[in-house]
C-alpha cells in the first residue's frame, strides 16, 4: 500500500486536533531523563543495545532493545529480570521506559527495555498490543531472558535467574500502551511471573467509544457509545506521523487498509468511528476487534500476579477499566491488587503531586506506589514469601495535607451505597417521600453545547476552558449543603433513569445504532460561594438501547470529598465537545414522582448527603 493512500485521513485528523501540532507530539510518557554516561568500573550497571528479530503474527519484526546488566551479575550470580516497553508514541529511550530500566537495574534486577512494535526503531506496523502479535513478540524476549535464543548478533543472556531450564524469573512494568502489553504477554506466556500495569485499558471499545449504560462485561456496554474523537485522533496522528519522526523506517512498518503505520483492522475501526454510522454488521466487527486486542477478552488466560495502578485524573482510561480487570482477575483466582493513584493521562503525568510515584525520577522507595511495586517484585521475583504486598485496594486522597495520603480497604468498592432521588423541582433528596412531582425537558442542538475538557490539553498541560453546559441543553439536580462532617465518595456512582423522547422512539429501531439516544452524565461539586467543579472533568456517555425502558448508567469512578457547605450536583447533558453525540435533534423529558423517579447511588465511605 503506497504511503500516499492515507494522507487524506492524516490531514483530517490534523484538522480535528485543534491547538495540537507535530511540534508537541502526544507521547504518553514523562520527560526524557538524560542518557547515562559510558559505563565505568564503579557504575551499578552496564547497558548493551540489541536487535532481536522475531515472528509476530504473519510478519517478522526486528525489535530494538537495551539490556541493563547490574554489576556483579553473571551466570554464577544470576538475578531476576524486569521487562518494560514504551507508551504510545514513545520508544525504549523515552523518559519513563529508560528511567524504569535504570531504576530496576540500579536495584539489582536485569532490565530489558525495548521499543514496541511500530515505534522507535522496531519494525512492523502498530497492532494495538494484540496478544497474538505484540504479545507473541514480547514472549520471544522472554526466550532471550531464558537464554534459549540469542540476539541477532549472537549475544546470549545467561545471567537471569530461572525457575526451570527455559523459565526465567521475569516481571513486567510500564504505563498505558506499555501496560496492556503486559497482560497480552502473560496471556500467551505463563513464564511471566509478575505484572505491574499502570494507567491502561480493559476494553478499547469502551476507551475510545464509551457506552456506560447496559454494561455487558468488562468496563463497557453492549452498544457502541459516544466516539471519543479527540483522544482517538490524537493517537491516530501520532501513529501515522511515525514516518515524519523516524524518516528511515523499516519497510515492515507499512500498515494496510489505507493507513501508513497501523494494521488494517485498526485502520478499519478508525474509519468506522469517523463515519458517525453504526450499521449492525460493521459495528459488530468493530466491537469484536477492539475487544480482541483488549484484556477483557483474554484475562481468563492471565495467571501472573498483577498489581494494577490506575490514575484518578484520567479521561482516557478511567478507574472503571482497572476495576473491571481487577474484578475479573480476583474472581478467577489470579493474585491481584489495585491502587488508584493521583495522576493519569489527563493530569499530573509530568509533575506528579508531592509523594506520588514519578517515573522520570525513579523514586520507588520514597513514594507509596513505588514501595508497593518493590514489594510486589520482591515477593514474586525474589520469592520472598514473607513480604507484605499491601492491602487489596488503596486510593489517593487529594484533600489530605498532613498525614498519609493513601487510604486502604480490603474490598472494592470501599464504601457503602447511599441513595439520592431526582426530584421534579431539580433537587436531590435523600427520602423518596420528598420527591416533588414535575417534568423538565432539554434538547440537543446540531453542535456541542457542553464542555468537559480538551482531552489533549489535559495531557499536554495546555489551556482548557472551564466546563460548561448551555441553557436548555441539560438538566441538573442539586443536593442540600453538606452538614456536619464531610462526605467522601470512593468508587463509581450509578444512576437509574427513565426518560421520554418521542423523536428517538421513532428511529431507535433502525438498522443503524447511531440513531439511538446519547446522554452525558456527570457530577459537579458546588462550593458555598457557587463555584462549581466537574470532578476530574469526567463524564459518562451513555447510548440508550430503548427509551421506553429504564436504564442504568455507571459513571466513572472517583475519589472525592464534598466538604461542609458543599453541594453535589448531578447533570445529564445532551452533548459534550470531546465526544461525538446524537444524530438529529432529540428532545428529552424527565418526569419525577415519589413513586417513579430516577435514583443516584453513591459509594460513600463517610458522611451523609441529605
Amino acid at each position: 500500500m503506497s504511503r500516499a493512500v492515507s494522507r487524506p485521513a492524516l490531514r483530517r485528523s490534523l484538522a480535528l486536533l485543534t491547538g495540537t501540532a507535530l511540534a508537541a507530539p502526544l507521547v504518553l510518557t514523562v520527560p526524557t531523563v538524560p542518557a547515562a554516561p559510558a559505563a565505568a568500573a564503579t557504575d551499578p550497571y552496564t547497558v548493551t543495545a540489541l536487535k532481536v528479530t522475531v515472528r509476530a503474527g504473519e510478519r517478522r519484526c526486528t525489535l530494538d532493545a537495551d539490556v541493563y546488566r547490574p554489576a556483579g551479575v553473571d551466570a554464577a550470580h544470576p538475578a531476576p529480570a524486569v521487562l518494560t516497553t514504551n507508551g504510545f508514541g514513545g520508544s525504549k529511550a523515552d523518559g519513563s521506559t529508560d528511567a524504569l530500566a535504570k531504576a530496576f537495574a540500579a536495584r539489582g534486577y536485569v532490565a530489558l527495555a525495548y521499543s514496541g512494535l511500530g515505534f522507535g526503531k522496531t519494525g512492523c506496523p502498530i497492532s494495538l498490543d494484540d496478544p497474538g502479535i505484540d504479545g507473541r513478540a514480547a514472549s520471544r524476549l522472554v526466550d532471550l531472558l531464558a537464554g534459549t535464543r540469542t540476539a541477532d548478533n549472537g549475544t546470549r543472556l545467561d545471567y537471569v535467574a530461572k525457575d526451570g531450564a527455559s523459565d526465567p524469573r521475569v516481571g513486567m512494568i510500564g504505563g498505558s500502551y506499555g501496560g496492556a502489553i503486559q497482560l497480552a504477554t502473560a496471556s500467551v506466556d505463563h513464564r511471566v511471573d509478575a505484572l505491574v500495569p499502570l494507567i491502561t485499558w480493559n476494553d478499547l471499545s469502551y476507551s475510545l467509544d464509551p457506552d456506560n449504560a447496559g454494561r455487558a462485561r468488562g468496563a463497557g456496554g453492549a452498544l457502541p457509545g459516544a466516539y471519543k474523537w479527540q483522544w482517538t485522533n490524537g493517537f491516530f496522528l501520532i501513529g501515522e506521523a511515525q514516518g515524519l519522526v523516524h524518516p528511515n523506517l523499516d519497510p515492515s512498518r507499512t500498515g494496510g487498509a489505507g493507513c501508513l503505520h497501523f494494521v488494517a483492522r485498526a485502520c478499519d475501526t478508525k474509519r468506522l468511528l469517523d463515519s458517525g454510522k453504526y450499521p449492525a454488521e460493521k459495528t459488530e466487527a468493530m466491537l469484536h476487534y477492539a475487544r480482541s486486542v483488549s484484556p477483557v477478552s483474554y484475562l481468563k488466560s492471565v495467571k501472573a500476579p498483577t498489581l494494577l495502578v490506575q490514575g484518578q485524573a484520567d479521561s482516557l482510561f478511567n478507574l472503571n477499566e482497572a476495576t473491571a480487570t481487577y474484578r475479573t482477575l480476583a474472581a478467577q483466582g489470579t493474585p491481584a491488587k489495585m491502587i488508584w493513584q493521583a495522576w493519569g493521562h489527563s493530569g499530573g503525568m509530568k509533575n506528579p503531586a508531592k509523594g506520588e510515584l514519578d517515573l522520570a525520577q525513579g523514586n520507588l522507595e520514597t513514594s507509596y506506589v513505588g514501595r508497593r511495586i518493590l514489594a510486589w517484585f520482591g515477593r514474586y521475583l525474589h520469592h520472598r514469601t514473607a513480604t507484605d504486598t499491601g492491602p487489596a485496594f488503596a486510593y489517593y486522597r487529594d484533600w489530605v495535607t498532613d498525614g498519609p495520603t493513601y487510604a486502604t480497604s480490603p474490598t472494592v468498592p470501599a464504601g457503602g451505597g447511599q441513595r439520592l432521588y431526582l426530584s421534579g423541582d431539580g433537587k436531590l433528596v435523600g427520602n423518596r417521600g420528598k420527591v416533588a412531582r414535575g417534568s423538565r425537558e432539554f434538547r440537543n442542538l446540531r453542535f456541542a453545547t457542553s464542555h468537559s475538557e480538551d482531552s489533549l490539553a489535559g495531557m499536554l498541560g495546555g489551556p482548557d476552558p472551564a466546563p460548561y453546559d448551555a441553557r436548555g441543553t441539560y438538566l441538573d439536580w442539586t443536593s442540600a449543603p453538606v452538614a456536619g462532617g464531610p462526605v467522601d465518595v470512593v468508587g463509581a456512582p450509578r444512576v437509574t433513569l427513565k426518560v421520554a423522547s418521542p423523536a428517538t422512539q421513532q428511529v431507535q429501531n433502525s438498522a443503524d445504532a447511531a440513531d439511538k439516544l446519547v446522554l452525558f452524565a456527570k457530577l459537579y461539586d458546588v462550593a458555598p460561594d457557587g463555584r462549581k467543579t466537574l470532578v476530574h472533568r469526567l463524564v459518562a456517555p451513555a447510548r440508550v438501547a430503548d427509551v421506553t425502558r429504564r436504564f442504568t448508567v455507571e459513571l466513572p469512578a472517583i475519589v472525592h470529598r464534598y466538604g461542609p457547605g458543599h453541594r453535589l450536583r448531578f447533570v445529564i447533558a445532551a452533548s459534550d465537545s470531546a465526544y461525538a453525540g446524537n444524530r438529529g435533534v432529540k428532545p428529552v423529558t424527565v418526569t419525577s414522582t415519589p413513586e417513579d423517579t430516577g435514583v443516584l447511588e453513591l459509594p460513600v465511605t463517610q458522611g451523609v448527603l441529605r
